[in-house]
């Protein structure tokens, strides 16, 4: 059978993979634990499925065999049927995953095996998947810690072989060693484990991620530590930001461990990971970061924050860096938001609304002489580039503009901006109060984040001007009820919020290898819509190549949700009515369109796909059918 470690080459070709995608089920008939009649009941079943399931799976339903047979039918024959093979006919993952973690494999040039390319690819955990062949082999499953190794031992453990050969020996029991192998199957490191310990091995499963922190933990204890040179750690900060901000990402998370320092990346809205280093890098890169964005070098048991403008001389890359450092059990860790200078600003015509929503947002809101205009969303959703495209989009030569914020992100020409900083006294309270005096049209402030900011708004509003800034919500209506738990007064709020756009973002589909998708019974069910409801959709999902890193998606799309107030909504927030009444007063009464309507409206065009739609987006109402979405938005 094939092991958690199963080579990559040669993979069987999709037709071999098909051929053997009922090994299982013949073992179970070889044993004599499935008759001919029943397997062939179990294929008409399956036959006339909707959604396509495993054959052993609906053998199990109707009771045919139970997780014991599968087992000692299993370790009967332990040679008989590959992992692949294996993990899709017992359910844990399908054909196509199999195949595209194959594909992205051979796509990168390397040479892995399949279990460590499944967990690579994120398509199994690796706990699960060991716990798995634990049950599998009938082996122990075990969870190595250096200090747990038998002491006996220690003088025997070569810290560099184990490594290579992912095992570490543990304990001594009835004059047999009992060893943790990452792969128990591979016959090479049995007998290097054998030569190493000197007798028999009684053969242990265990995590290679966990194996190979409790050898690291080994080997310290065996080395004295080296210092980390000054040089190198400079060098690996500068390659890890400029390889971050060659691909795009948007932050860089540093993350120590038990016994390394993981580097994860997010990409597109996702982590992604980058790279390992040793744990021993961990505090002087601690300390070269802290000297970059000025921070506490001394200070180490409290979070901290700073600020790094990086240039890289080789490259020109430029890059407005927010460092956090969090104090954790293991050090601290560091996330630095990359706020990339090359960055251009997005018109508002850009930034992806539907024609007639545009329209809106521009006639209804921004046009408006007087009022607020909220933009909301989550950390990361791009409400800071949408509120700069409004104040760019409001910026000529009649209007005074003035900013607060936190830090300047876009330098616009032609208005006043400011940064707050309130090492120096700078701070967002007293900036808010010198602004008002400043004569300005348009008051531009970065976040409302406290009662305090939130009644300047109003009251600024109130004084007769125009208010743009950014909130922290779910989605428009949730913007109005924050305010009014911020127990701000029903009458200011229905008398000077104009408008509130709630957005978020979604992976883009790749367009390198983007192919036309059927909307599935599940995604249907999911969305509360029948098949006939999506009629003209155009939708697309991303296969998977080299140019998106197998991921198929490249680059966002921004979906938004428009709520503005008219004299209903006013009214039914002046009575205090409940969300789920203002919602419905709002989509009947102001077109209000919600998130995940515009995000089925940018999937049927092929922007996005249905599983960023119902995994990202809040459903607090069943979506109209996408024909009715498309006269409310217009068409692209």
């Amino acid at each position: 059978m094939g092991s958690i470690t199963e080579p990559l080459l040669p993979q069987p070709a999709p037709a071999a993979a098909a051929a053997s995608a009922h090994a299982i089920v013949d073992l179970l008939v070889k044993e004599g634990a499935v008759g001919a009649a029943q397997l062939r009941h179990a294929r008409r079943i399956q036959s006339k499925l909707e959604t396509p399931r495993p054959l052993l799976a609906i053998l199990q339903d109707l009771g045919v065999v139970s997780d014991a047979q599968i087992r000692a039918a299993l370790r009967a024959n332990p040679h008989s049927m590959r992992l692949g093979a294996l993990l899709v006919e017992l359910g844990h993952l399908r054909e196509s995953d199999i195949e595209s973690a194959l594909k992205a494999q051979v796509g990168r040039g390397e040479r892995k095996k399949l279990g460590e390319l499944l967990v690579d690819q994120h398509l199994i955990s690796e706990q699960r998947l060991t716990e798995l062949l634990a049950d599998l082999f009938g082996l122990e499953f075990v969870e190595p810690h250096a200090a747990e190794i038998d002491k006996a031992l220690l003088s025997r453990v070569v810290p560099r072989v184990c490594l290579e050969g992912n095992f570490i020996p543990l304990r001594i029991v009835d004059g047999k060693t009992v060893v943790a192998f990452a792969d128990p199957t591979d016959t090479t490191q049995l007998a290097t484990a054998r030569q190493m310990v000197g007798g028999e091995v009684i053969a242990a499963i265990a995590r290679k991620t966990l194996i190979r922190e409790a050898l690291a933990a080994l080997e310290r204890g065996q080395q004295a530590r080296v210092a980390i040179d000054e040089q190198t750690t400079t060098s690996i900060v500068n390659s890890i930001i400029r390889e971050a901000i060659a691909l795009n990402a948007s932050d860089i998370h540093f993350e120590p461990l038990k016994s390394r320092l993981r580097v994860r990346l997010r990409i597109d809205g996702v982590m992604i990971d980058h790279t390992e280093l040793s744990a021993d890098i961990l505090p002087a890169l601690v300390s070269r970061l802290k000297v970059l964005a000025t921070a506490d070098i001394a200070e180490k048991r409290r979070h901290q924050g700073g600020r790094i403008l990086f240039e890289d001389a080789a490259t020109g890359l430029r890059a407005d860096i927010r460092a956090s450092f969090f104090v954790t059990v293991f050090g601290e860790k560091i996330v630095l938001r990359l706020l990339s200078q090359r960055a251009e600003l997005l018109s508002i015509d850009d930034i992806g609304m539907g024609p007639r929503m545009l329209e809106r947002f521009r006639q209804d809101a921004l046009d408006v002489p007087t009022g607020v205009i909220l933009v909301t969303g989550p950390t990361g959703s791009g409400k800071t580039t949408t509120l700069y495209s409004a104040v760019d989009y409001l910026n000529d030569s009649e209007t005074s503009i003035i900013t607060a914020e936190d830090p300047v992100e876009y330098v616009i020409e032609g208005i006043s901006q400011c940064s707050i900083n309130p090492k120096i006294g700078l701070t967002f309270e007293e900036t808010l109060r010198h602004i008002v005096r400043q004569d300005p049209d348009v008051i531009v402030l970065g976040e409302i984040r406290d009662k305090f900011s939130a009644e300047t708004a109003i009251q600024a509003a109130l004084t007769g001007h125009k208010v743009l800034t950014t909130f922290h919500t779910e989605d428009s209506i949730g913007g109005l009820l924050r305010l009014m738990n911020m127990e701000i007064e029903t009458f200011l709020i229905s008398s000077t919020v104009v408008s509130v756009l709630a957005q978020r973002l979604l992976r883009r589909v790749c367009p390198h290898c983007g192919e036309p998708h059927t909307p599935t019974a599940v995604e249907l069910r999911r969305l509360g819509l029948e098949s006939q409801d999506l009629a003209g959709g155009r939708f697309m999902v991303g296969r998977g190549c080299a140019a998106c890193r197998f991921t198929g998606y490249a680059g966002r799309v921004c979906v938004f949700e428009l709520l503005v107030l008219n004299e209903l909504v006013k009214d039914a927030i002046l009575t205090r009515r409940t969300s789920y009444e203002i919602r419905r007063i709002s989509i009947e009464s102001s077109g209000l369109t919600t998130l995940q309507e515009d995000g089925l409206f940018k999937a049927a065009g092929g922007l996005t796909t249905l599983e960023e739609v119902l995994k990202n987006l809040p459903r607090v109402t069943r979506p109209r059918p996408l024909a009715q979405i498309r006269r409310m938005l217009g068409t692209h």
